[in-house]
């Protein structure tokens, strides 16, 4: 049984501790996936069907859209299930796709962010090259690199796991994680070839980082030179700073508890420090960029007059 998983379910036990309030968690759960959904999904409808929002931006916002609810789909449904059942199992082949889901989510919301930060990027230090470097091919490469790159590296990441040999199988959490499921294996099996993998994703998701960094030192050297460019920077780029900045304190922190926070932390707590990334981006989000993008606002309050008519 070298290299072969013994286990072939997986037990949930994060959610023991809310058992006793899981009609009141079910119902606000199923109210708010049902909000992440309108929100996400009204937003690429009306990317869609409006032509005038055919732009990179809007496209690529779109495309932000989409992950949200991809992230979220892997994480709700199996979760208020759980809170209707007894039995809080998941089986060993949707474990490891549940952690792959949520791990390609998240770093699919980074690459998109680093696109995002490139289209700004040029449309506000290269602005007389924005429509020359950002056609319709351009735009459609850089929506599958920002789709593609986390799905390639945790498929790869994935397919390591899945040949560990694990000694137990409870999850002391609400979902799947891969780091979790990694740290289950038994003493004498081989990790090297997962955390090389481990350290090349870390690796360049902390260059997609310094990129996007990079993006904003220039953008705030051209901004502060130019009025007509800080009203744009304003406008464009304060949405995608604010979903930005917090997806980072979200991630980071759930990561860093992850791997070095105590176990001594109430197990409520514990659940909504690893949720915060599928409660708090997935609806801020779409709310940020629909209020502040005027052309999308406009939009919505065409729709909404139309309809009070």
């Amino acid at each position: 049984m070298d290299n072969v998983s013994i286990v072939r379910i997986f037990t949930l036990s994060g959610i023991n501790k809310t058992m006793n309030f899981r009609i009141t968690i079910f119902s606000l759960s199923l109210l708010y996936y049902c909000v992440i959904l309108f929100v996400n999904v009204a937003l690429i409808v009306i990317i869609i069907v409006d032509e005038n929002l055919h732009e990179p931006m809007y496209i690529l916002l779109c495309s932000f859209c989409m992950n949200g609810v991809y992230g979220t789909t892997g994480f709700y449904p199996k979760f208020l299930l759980d809170l209707l059942s007894s039995s809080h199992e998941i089986s060993y082949e949707g474990c490891l796709l549940q952690a792959f889901v949520m791990y390609s989510f998240a770093c699919c919301d980074l690459s998109i962010l680093a696109v995002m930060a490139y289209d700004r990027y040029l449309a506000i230090c290269r602005p007389l090259h924005y429509h020359s470097y950002m056609t319709k091919r351009r735009i459609s490469q850089l929506v599958c690199f920002s789709w593609l790159t986390p799905f390639c590296i945790f498929s790869i990441s994935i397919i390591l796991t899945s040949t560990l040999k694990l000694c137990s199988s409870k999850i002391q959490k609400l979902f799947c994680v891969n780091w979790i499921i990694f740290k289950l294996a038994c003493p004498d099996t081989d990790t090297i070839a997962s955390s090389i993998m481990s350290h090349t994703t870390t690796f360049i998701y902390v260059c997609h980082g310094f990129f996007i960094i990079w993006t904003y030192i220039h953008l705030v050297i051209t901004s502060v030179k130019s009025k007509d460019d800080r009203v744009k920077f304003m406008q464009t780029c304060v949405p995608h700073l604010v979903s930005l900045i917090t997806f980072l304190v979200v991630i980071v922190f759930d990561l860093m508890y992850m791997r070095f926070g105590s176990t001594d932390l109430p197990q409520s707590l514990q659940n909504f420090i690893a949720i915060e990334f599928l409660l708090i981006p997935p609806v801020m989000n779409p709310l940020i960029y629909g209020f502040k993008l005027t052309k999308i606002r406009n939009r919505i309050l065409a729709l909404v007059y139309v309809d009070r008519k």
